[in-house]
């Protein structure tokens, strides 16, 4: 069983391929009966979702405080 920060990887590396596949194959804009589909909506929730999932990322990596003594 995966632990969380596998599992945020793999959250980041899929967002980060369906970012890949829309960039390269860029779409425009359309509404089709009645129902409006905008790219350019959907890539930015998915940036926005990487600097959240990025975020999670960090506070799941350990860190090192280096803290100086007086004297």
């Amino acid at each position: 069983m995966a632990n969380d920060l596998a599992n945020l990887q793999l959250i980041k590396s899929n967002i980060l391929a369906r970012l890949v596949d829309l960039s390269a194959n860029p779409k425009p804009n359309y509404s089709i009966e009645g129902k409006s589909v905008s790219w350019g909506s959907y890539f930015e929730s998915l940036t926005k979702q990487l600097t959240t999932i990025n975020e999670l990322l960090q506070s799941e990596q350990p860190f090192e405080y280096r803290s100086y003594g007086i004297g």
